[in-house]
Protein backbone atom coordinates (compact mmCIF):
# COMPACT_ATOMS: atom_id res chain seq x y z
CA UNK A 1 0.00 0.00 0.00
CA UNK A 2 2.29 2.91 -1.33
CA UNK A 3 1.98 6.28 -0.86
CA UNK A 4 2.31 8.84 -3.55
CA UNK A 5 2.69 11.45 -3.34
CA UNK A 6 4.43 12.62 0.38
CA UNK A 7 3.28 15.67 1.64
CA UNK A 8 7.35 16.73 2.20
CA UNK A 9 7.74 19.73 1.02
CA UNK A 10 11.78 21.21 0.94
CA UNK A 11 12.64 24.90 1.96
CA UNK A 12 13.50 26.60 -0.76
CA UNK A 13 16.73 26.13 -2.15
CA UNK A 14 17.21 23.27 0.06
CA UNK A 15 15.63 20.56 -1.44
CA UNK A 16 19.01 18.86 -3.20
CA UNK A 17 19.90 15.28 -1.23
CA UNK A 18 23.39 16.43 -0.34
CA UNK A 19 22.46 19.21 1.10
CA UNK A 20 19.21 17.94 3.19
CA UNK A 21 21.75 15.32 4.18
CA UNK A 22 24.23 17.37 5.96
CA UNK A 23 23.08 20.51 7.18
CA UNK A 24 21.03 19.02 9.84
CA UNK A 25 23.98 17.23 10.73
CA UNK A 26 26.39 20.48 10.95
CA UNK A 27 23.61 23.31 11.99
CA UNK A 28 20.48 21.99 14.05
CA UNK A 29 20.74 21.97 17.65
CA UNK A 30 17.99 20.26 19.63
CA UNK A 31 17.40 21.55 23.12
CA UNK A 32 15.06 20.44 26.17
CA UNK A 33 15.33 16.64 26.21
CA UNK A 34 16.76 15.74 29.42
CA UNK A 35 17.62 11.99 29.26
CA UNK A 36 17.77 9.50 32.51
CA UNK A 37 20.15 6.57 31.33
CA UNK A 38 19.76 3.01 32.29
CA UNK A 39 22.22 0.18 31.67
CA UNK A 40 20.77 -2.82 31.16
CA UNK A 41 22.68 -7.09 30.56
CA UNK A 42 22.18 -8.49 27.60
CA UNK A 43 22.50 -12.47 27.32
CA UNK A 44 25.80 -12.69 25.97
CA UNK A 45 26.95 -11.13 29.40
CA UNK A 46 27.33 -7.60 27.39
CA UNK A 47 25.20 -4.50 28.46
CA UNK A 48 23.17 -1.65 26.38
CA UNK A 49 22.28 2.29 27.32
CA UNK A 50 18.77 3.42 27.31
CA UNK A 51 18.32 7.03 27.60
CA UNK A 52 15.22 7.50 28.94
CA UNK A 53 12.86 10.86 28.41
CA UNK A 54 9.36 10.61 29.99
CA UNK A 55 6.87 12.72 30.93
CA UNK A 56 4.27 9.94 32.73
CA UNK A 57 2.47 8.06 29.84
CA UNK A 58 1.53 4.65 29.21
CA UNK A 59 2.27 5.02 25.41
CA UNK A 60 6.23 4.75 24.21
CA UNK A 61 8.22 4.98 21.17
CA UNK A 62 11.82 2.45 21.52
CA UNK A 63 14.30 4.61 19.11
CA UNK A 64 17.19 2.99 16.88
CA UNK A 65 19.85 5.07 15.58
CA UNK A 66 21.99 4.96 12.40
CA UNK A 67 25.36 3.61 11.87
CA UNK A 68 27.88 5.18 14.10
CA UNK A 69 24.92 7.14 15.60
CA UNK A 70 23.62 7.74 19.40
CA UNK A 71 20.83 8.69 21.29
CA UNK A 72 22.82 12.36 21.49
CA UNK A 73 22.23 12.64 17.31
CA UNK A 74 20.00 15.75 16.15
CA UNK A 75 17.76 13.49 14.32
CA UNK A 76 17.26 11.68 17.23
CA UNK A 77 16.82 14.39 20.06
CA UNK A 78 14.53 16.18 17.62
CA UNK A 79 12.51 13.44 17.25
CA UNK A 80 12.26 12.39 21.53
CA UNK A 81 11.16 16.09 21.78
CA UNK A 82 8.12 15.65 19.19
CA UNK A 83 7.10 12.87 21.38
CA UNK A 84 7.31 13.98 24.64
CA UNK A 85 5.67 17.20 23.49
CA UNK A 86 2.54 14.55 21.83
CA UNK A 87 2.79 13.40 25.32
CA UNK A 88 4.62 9.88 24.59
CA UNK A 89 7.41 8.50 26.66
CA UNK A 90 10.95 8.12 24.51
CA UNK A 91 13.71 5.76 24.82
CA UNK A 92 16.31 5.83 22.26
CA UNK A 93 18.93 2.82 22.82
CA UNK A 94 22.43 3.31 21.96
CA UNK A 95 23.55 0.31 20.07
CA UNK A 96 26.77 -1.82 21.80
CA UNK A 97 29.80 0.25 21.64
CA UNK A 98 27.97 3.58 20.53
CA UNK A 99 26.85 4.78 24.01
CA UNK A 100 30.91 6.21 24.75
CA UNK A 101 31.84 3.22 26.45
CA UNK A 102 33.27 0.21 24.74
CA UNK A 103 31.20 -2.77 24.99
CA UNK A 104 32.65 -6.43 26.21
CA UNK A 105 32.29 -8.82 24.08
CA UNK A 106 34.29 -8.99 20.66
CA UNK A 107 30.88 -8.29 18.66
CA UNK A 108 30.12 -4.66 17.50
CA UNK A 109 26.56 -4.23 16.44
CA UNK A 110 25.46 -4.58 12.99
CA UNK A 111 22.81 -4.04 10.32
CA UNK A 112 20.95 -7.50 11.03
CA UNK A 113 21.33 -7.45 14.68
CA UNK A 114 17.90 -8.10 16.31
CA UNK A 115 18.55 -9.40 19.49
CA UNK A 116 19.63 -6.59 20.93
CA UNK A 117 16.45 -4.53 20.01
CA UNK A 118 14.43 -7.64 21.21
CA UNK A 119 16.13 -7.23 24.56
CA UNK A 120 14.99 -3.87 25.15
CA UNK A 121 11.58 -4.56 24.29
CA UNK A 122 11.09 -7.32 26.46
CA UNK A 123 13.04 -5.47 29.00
CA UNK A 124 10.43 -2.57 28.50
CA UNK A 125 7.39 -4.51 28.71
CA UNK A 126 8.69 -6.54 31.45
CA UNK A 127 8.64 -3.34 33.48
CA UNK A 128 4.71 -3.12 32.97
CA UNK A 129 4.50 0.41 32.59
CA UNK A 130 3.54 1.35 29.32
CA UNK A 131 0.97 -0.58 27.53
CA UNK A 132 1.42 0.62 23.48
CA UNK A 133 4.87 1.01 22.50
CA UNK A 134 6.08 2.43 18.73
CA UNK A 135 9.14 1.79 16.94
CA UNK A 136 10.99 4.32 14.83
CA UNK A 137 14.26 3.32 13.24
CA UNK A 138 16.47 5.37 11.24
CA UNK A 139 19.10 4.18 8.36
CA UNK A 140 20.84 1.47 9.87
CA UNK A 141 18.53 1.64 12.96
CA UNK A 142 15.49 1.25 10.12
CA UNK A 143 16.59 -2.38 8.68
CA UNK A 144 17.04 -3.50 12.07
CA UNK A 145 13.60 -2.30 12.61
CA UNK A 146 12.04 -3.83 9.91
CA UNK A 147 13.96 -6.82 10.41
CA UNK A 148 12.74 -7.80 13.87
CA UNK A 149 8.89 -7.07 12.49
CA UNK A 150 9.23 -9.53 9.52
CA UNK A 151 11.19 -11.99 11.53
CA UNK A 152 8.67 -11.99 14.50
CA UNK A 153 5.36 -11.49 12.24
CA UNK A 154 2.48 -12.65 14.61
CA UNK A 155 4.66 -13.31 17.63
CA UNK A 156 5.56 -9.37 18.41
CA UNK A 157 4.99 -8.08 21.62
CA UNK A 158 1.15 -7.18 21.85
CA UNK A 159 1.98 -3.90 23.48
CA UNK A 160 3.94 -3.37 19.80
CA UNK A 161 1.45 -1.05 17.75
CA UNK A 162 3.52 -0.37 14.97
CA UNK A 163 6.87 1.24 13.40
CA UNK A 164 7.98 4.23 11.30
CA UNK A 165 11.16 3.85 9.56
CA UNK A 166 12.93 6.69 7.59
CA UNK A 167 16.36 6.44 4.94
CA UNK A 168 16.50 2.61 5.22
CA UNK A 169 19.15 1.01 3.29
CA UNK A 170 16.48 -2.52 2.72
CA UNK A 171 18.89 -3.92 0.21
CA UNK A 172 22.12 -2.97 1.96
CA UNK A 173 24.52 -4.53 -1.23
CA UNK A 174 22.69 -1.53 -3.36
CA UNK A 175 23.07 1.02 -0.66
CA UNK A 176 26.90 -0.72 0.05
CA UNK A 177 27.71 0.20 -3.96
CA UNK A 178 26.31 3.31 -3.55
CA UNK A 179 27.95 4.91 -0.77
CA UNK A 180 31.24 3.41 -2.45
CA UNK A 181 30.83 5.71 -5.63
CA UNK A 182 33.12 8.77 -5.72
CA UNK A 183 29.73 11.50 -5.21
CA UNK A 184 29.71 9.75 -1.72
CA UNK A 185 33.42 9.51 -0.68
CA UNK A 186 32.96 12.00 2.00
CA UNK A 187 30.12 10.22 4.01
CA UNK A 188 32.07 6.77 3.27
CA UNK A 189 35.38 8.42 4.67
CA UNK A 190 33.62 9.43 7.47
CA UNK A 191 31.86 6.07 8.54
CA UNK A 192 35.35 4.16 7.85
CA UNK A 193 37.56 6.13 9.80
CA UNK A 194 34.77 5.97 13.01
CA UNK A 195 34.42 2.06 12.80
CA UNK A 196 38.52 1.89 12.13
CA UNK A 197 38.73 3.82 15.35
CA UNK A 198 36.25 0.95 16.92
CA UNK A 199 38.59 -1.45 15.88
CA UNK A 200 41.71 -0.33 17.38
CA UNK A 201 39.60 0.54 20.63
CA UNK A 202 38.57 -3.33 20.64
CA UNK A 203 42.40 -4.28 19.74
CA UNK A 204 44.01 -2.65 22.96
CA UNK A 205 40.59 -3.97 25.28
CA UNK A 206 40.99 -7.51 23.84
CA UNK A 207 44.71 -8.04 23.04
CA UNK A 208 45.27 -10.74 20.07
CA UNK A 209 41.43 -10.84 19.38
CA UNK A 210 41.93 -8.79 16.37
CA UNK A 211 44.44 -7.59 14.08
CA UNK A 212 44.51 -4.62 11.75
CA UNK A 213 46.84 -5.35 9.16
CA UNK A 214 45.51 -2.76 5.78
CA UNK A 215 43.14 -1.40 8.10
CA UNK A 216 44.45 1.71 6.90
CA UNK A 217 44.17 0.79 3.22
CA UNK A 218 40.47 0.19 3.80
CA UNK A 219 37.82 2.39 2.04
CA UNK A 220 34.64 0.77 1.87
CA UNK A 221 31.73 -1.32 3.24
CA UNK A 222 32.61 -4.27 1.39
CA UNK A 223 36.37 -4.38 2.44
CA UNK A 224 35.52 -3.92 5.86
CA UNK A 225 32.16 -5.44 6.47
CA UNK A 226 34.78 -8.80 4.48
CA UNK A 227 36.98 -8.18 7.31
CA UNK A 228 35.25 -7.38 10.37
CA UNK A 229 31.34 -7.50 10.34
CA UNK A 230 31.16 -10.71 8.89
CA UNK A 231 33.20 -12.18 10.93
CA UNK A 232 32.64 -11.43 14.07
CA UNK A 233 29.01 -11.72 13.87
CA UNK A 234 29.12 -15.13 12.14
CA UNK A 235 28.52 -14.59 8.88
CA UNK A 236 30.75 -16.09 5.73
CA UNK A 237 31.49 -13.17 4.10
CA UNK A 238 30.27 -9.09 3.28
CA UNK A 239 27.98 -10.95 0.12
CA UNK A 240 26.77 -13.10 3.32
CA UNK A 241 25.67 -10.54 5.98
CA UNK A 242 24.23 -8.72 3.24
CA UNK A 243 22.04 -10.96 1.79
CA UNK A 244 21.23 -12.45 5.37
CA UNK A 245 20.49 -9.03 7.07
CA UNK A 246 18.82 -6.44 4.29
CA UNK A 247 14.98 -5.86 5.48
CA UNK A 248 13.71 -5.86 2.05
CA UNK A 249 13.14 -9.98 2.43
CA UNK A 250 11.52 -9.82 5.35
CA UNK A 251 8.80 -6.69 4.47
CA UNK A 252 5.89 -9.29 3.43
CA UNK A 253 6.66 -11.18 6.99
CA UNK A 254 5.84 -7.72 8.48
CA UNK A 255 2.09 -8.07 10.60
CA UNK A 256 2.03 -4.61 12.42
CA UNK A 257 1.12 -0.82 10.44
CA UNK A 258 4.76 -0.02 9.76
CA UNK A 259 5.64 3.12 7.89
CA UNK A 260 8.50 3.39 5.46
CA UNK A 261 10.02 6.68 4.38
CA UNK A 262 12.76 6.77 1.66
CA UNK A 263 13.48 10.07 -0.12
CA UNK A 264 14.38 9.63 -3.87
CA UNK A 265 17.17 11.76 -3.57
CA UNK A 266 18.58 10.17 -0.82
CA UNK A 267 22.12 9.59 -1.43
CA UNK A 268 22.76 6.71 0.30
CA UNK A 269 20.60 4.63 -1.49
CA UNK A 270 20.40 2.67 -4.44
CA UNK A 271 17.05 1.80 -6.81
CA UNK A 272 16.93 -1.73 -4.93
CA UNK A 273 16.12 0.22 -1.92
CA UNK A 274 12.63 0.74 -2.61
CA UNK A 275 10.66 -2.20 -2.21
CA UNK A 276 7.91 -1.06 -4.18
CA UNK A 277 6.78 -4.30 -5.34
CA UNK A 278 6.69 -5.48 -1.62
CA UNK A 279 4.78 -2.59 -0.16
CA UNK A 280 2.10 -2.86 -2.60
CA UNK A 281 1.36 -6.48 -1.62
CA UNK A 282 1.57 -6.02 1.74
CA UNK A 283 -1.33 -4.93 4.11
CA UNK A 284 0.70 -3.66 6.79
CA UNK A 285 3.65 -1.64 5.27
CA UNK A 286 3.35 1.97 3.68
CA UNK A 287 5.99 3.14 1.39
CA UNK A 288 6.64 6.87 1.12
CA UNK A 289 8.84 7.86 -1.31
CA UNK A 290 9.15 11.71 -1.07
CA UNK A 291 10.99 13.53 -4.21
CA UNK A 292 13.47 15.18 -1.43
CA UNK A 293 14.45 14.57 2.08
CA UNK A 294 18.30 12.87 1.12
CA UNK A 295 19.48 11.20 4.47
CA UNK A 296 17.88 11.24 7.30
CA UNK A 297 17.17 14.59 6.66
CA UNK A 298 13.53 16.25 5.66
CA UNK A 299 14.90 19.29 6.96
CA UNK A 300 12.31 21.71 7.79
CA UNK A 301 12.87 25.67 8.82
CA UNK A 302 10.59 25.26 12.03
CA UNK A 303 11.73 23.50 15.25
CA UNK A 304 10.29 20.54 13.90
CA UNK A 305 10.86 18.32 10.92
CA UNK A 306 8.69 16.93 8.71
CA UNK A 307 9.80 13.03 9.41
CA UNK A 308 9.09 14.03 13.10
CA UNK A 309 5.76 15.30 12.51
CA UNK A 310 5.08 12.25 10.07
CA UNK A 311 6.09 9.60 12.55
CA UNK A 312 3.81 11.18 15.71
CA UNK A 313 0.88 10.97 13.18
CA UNK A 314 1.31 7.56 12.18
CA UNK A 315 2.03 6.21 15.58
CA UNK A 316 -0.94 8.41 16.95
CA UNK A 317 -3.56 7.73 14.35
CA UNK A 318 -3.07 3.97 15.26
CA UNK A 319 -3.61 4.03 19.02
CA UNK A 320 -6.89 5.65 17.77
CA UNK A 321 -7.75 1.93 16.28
CA UNK A 322 -6.98 0.54 19.24
CA UNK A 323 -9.45 0.23 22.41
CA UNK A 324 -8.40 2.66 25.12
CA UNK A 325 -5.71 1.32 27.74
CA UNK A 326 -6.30 0.80 31.42
CA UNK A 327 -4.69 3.61 33.98
CA UNK A 328 -1.73 1.97 35.01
Amino acid sequence: MPIFPSTFRPPLLLSEGHLQTILPTLLRRVTGVKYRRQRIATPDDDFLDLDWATVGSNRLVILQHGLEGNSTRPYILGMVRAFNAAGWDALAWNFRGCSGQLNRQLRFYHSGATDDLHTVIAHVVAQQTHTQIGLVGFSLGGNVTLKYLGEQGRDTFPELVGAATFSVPCDLAGSAARLAEPANRIYMKRFIDSLRNKVRQKMQAMPGMLEDHGLDQMRTFAEFDDRYTAPLHGFRNADDYWSRCSSRQFIPHIQLPTLLVNAANDPFLSRSCFPLPEATASRTVTLEVPASGGHVGFMGLGGTYWSERRAVSFLGELLLQQPAAAPL
